[in-house]
């Protein structure tokens, strides 16, 4: 290589950016200590701007185009470089290249919940998360107050400054949505947009906007959820009392699937408890049901041809968080005592009973507790 060779490799006569990735928002084109020649091509794509600087002094921006670097079109450069009348040799500035286009799917989320005031629940935590979309709208400015003199700003250098700033914005304007929590995700659209545009009101001076702002959920803690889903189905259930009448009528279903005289004389005693209480409406049932007599008959009665049936079997139901158990007969109902399930405060129901009553109540279940025998001492 001879020595002109040398010195014409040391001028810089082509400048642009191919960008090969998909988060570099600024680009610092690599001149190390080389000189940009005077009449260089500047070439400036689609969704990119390019920005000089001239001792840490912001010069001229340059929006898409091809360009013929010369005193003219350098108007900046030229009064900082002293060029009164004119230079046409090489000279040294720095060059960013500054990525207009949208960075999409950035994400973001409440690492902590936010509490409000709902009027239905009171205070409520609740937690956020979506995306969102950034642009550059201001070069200049985005090199002034973020980027500086970094040789490659990507995303994630602003990401966290931005999620902080959506975290700030997004409790006040669910607030002043003033929007029950039920009906938050019917207005989601309309609170993004609000976040939004207050986030952009404070970017603009840094020279990026939120171009697009999504919440995709709005949520409760997993205790608040279970105690709404207790209160869904309790909503579902309705009318206790219409509930009790279904279930009896499936465990007299259950009954009449169960041949025998156990399941036979279920059968008839829950029978004859609903067709009372709907001959009564509003009036609780007896206790027991006795098979009225038949009237007497004036002829001789007819010799036994067998035993008579088997009296029936009180089939017990408890009650023991939230779930319900059994049937059980009365030896069974005592097992539970002993097991410890079945306590005082237990509720309990057969066929007969009104509603649902503690157990110690009701008098053949108060009577297990005295009959069950206190824990050994211990050695």
């Amino acid at each position: 290589m001879g020595i002109f060779d040398k010195i014409r490799g040391e001028f810089i006569d082509i400048i642009d950016w191919t960008d090969d990735s998909r988060d570099t928002i600024v680009w610092r084109f690599p001149r190390y200590e080389n000189e940009i020649k005077m009449g260089a091509k500047l070439t400036v794509r689609e969704s990119q701007a390019a920005v000089f600087v001239n001792e840490g002094q912001v010069a001229d921006a340059y929006p898409p185009g091809m360009y013929t670097l010369q005193t003219q079109n350098m108007p900046v450069l030229s009064t900082l470089k002293g060029w009164k009348y004119g230079f046409d040799s090489p000279f040294k500035a720095e060059v960013y290249f500054v990525n207009t286009r949208q960075f999409t799917d950035l994400k973001w989320g409440t690492q902590n919940p936010v509490i409000l005031r709902d009027p239905e629940f009171g205070m409520v935590r609740l937690r956020a998360f979506g995306g969102y979309a950034v642009r550059v709208v201001e070069p200049v400015a985005l090199l002034r107050e973020l980027a500086g003199t970094d040789p490659q700003f990507r995303t994630e250098e602003v990401s966290d400054y931005l999620r902080q700033m959506i975290i700030g914005k997004l409790g006040p304007a669910i607030a002043a949505a003033e929007v029950p929590m039920l009906d938050l995700v019917v207005h989601q659209d309309r609170i993004g947009e609000k976040v939004a545009n207050a986030l952009n009101l404070e970017l603009r001076s840094v020279g990026i906007e939120i171009s697009k702002f999504v919440i995709e959920n709005i949520s409760v803690p997993p205790e608040v959820e279970a105690a709404m889903d207790k209160r869904t189905q309790m909503g579902v259930v309705g009318d206790l009392d219409q509930y009790t009448k279904f279930q009896s009528a499936n465990a007299i279903e259950a009954a009449a699937n169960n041949q025998g005289g156990a399941g036979e004389g279920v059968g008839i005693g829950l029978g004859m408890a609903l067709g009372q209480r709907a001959a009564q409406p509003g009036q609780p049932a007896p206790q027991q049901y006795q098979q009225q007599p038949a009237p007497q008959q004036y002829q001789q009665p007819a010799p036994p041809q067998g035993p008579p049936p088997l009296p029936p079997v009180e089939q017990w139901f408890l009650g023991s968080n939230g779930q319900q158990l059994g049937p059980f007969d009365r030896a069974q109902v005592g097992q539970q005592v002993s097991a410890g399930i079945l306590t005082p405060d237990t509720l309990v129901w057969k066929a007969g009973m009104a509603q649902w009553t503690p157990a110690a109540q009701v008098p053949e279940v108060a009577a297990l507790f005295g009959a069950t025998p206190p824990p050994l001492p211990q050695a």
